[in-house]
Parts: C-alpha cells; structure tokens; sequence
C-alpha cells in the first residue's frame, strides 16, 4: 500500500454557529449543508462537522469538542496572513514562528477555533 495524501477530516463541535463563522468567514472556507451534514471545504480538501460526539458511526473512539491540532496550509505572505486574522477579530495564540511540516520549512501561526481546536495556519518558504 502507498498513501497518497489526506481526503478528509472530521471535527466535533458544541458550537455549530460559532464553528461555521470561524471557518468561513476568519478562514474563508466553504460551507455546504447537505441532508442535515455540514461540510467545509477549501481547494480539493475538506472538513466534515459532526454536531456530537458520535453522530455518524463508525467515529473516534474518543471524539469530543476541542481535541484536534491540526496545520493548514495557505498561499501568501504569513505576516499578511497574521495581519488579516487580527483584523477579523481572531486571537493570536502564537507566531509567526518557523516549524518543519512534511515537505519543508514553514512559517506558522496558531489560532483556536470556537471549540478549542488549535489550528496551525502555515505557508511553506
């Protein structure tokens, strides 16, 4: 067997709103709602929103708001970046500051999101 890369992730939220205004209007994701299902998806990836722990079976033996960490990746200038996050109203955990990803040196931002997911916000050098 050989990996090819990721399709999907699936987070849980105790916040739906909150959760759907941070990744679509602080991360300018896209937001579909299909049979009950809420989906966020930017360029060929996306994020599957789960309402509770459990809703869709199988899941996460131990799937609970706020347990993820996770990077995205963006184009641009990360200075910029940090910039447009801070005028939106998102706090800053941490950066800019140099991490390694998988394909190389990068430069990261961390924010949380409504339920306390660290998301890491990176642009590779």
């Amino acid at each position: 067997m050989k990996l090819k890369n990721i399709d999907h992730m699936v987070i849980t939220t105790d916040h739906p709103e909150q959760c759907i205004h941070f990744y679509v209007d602080m991360l300018e994701m896209e937001h579909e709602s299909v049979h009950g299902r809420h989906v966020l998806k930017f360029g060929n990836q996306k994020i599957n929103i789960h309402m509770y722990a459990g809703e869709f079976k199988p899941c996460a033996r131990n799937a609970e708001a706020g347990s993820q960490d996770f990077c995205l990746i963006a184009d641009g200038n990360i200075y910029e970046i940090k910039e447009e996050l801070e005028k939106k109203g998102c706090a800053i955990v941490e950066g800019v500051i140099e991490r390694h990803g998988a394909v190389g040196v990068m430069d990261s931002v961390y924010v949380y999101d409504p339920d306390g997911n660290l998301v890491e916000i990176s642009v590779y050098r």
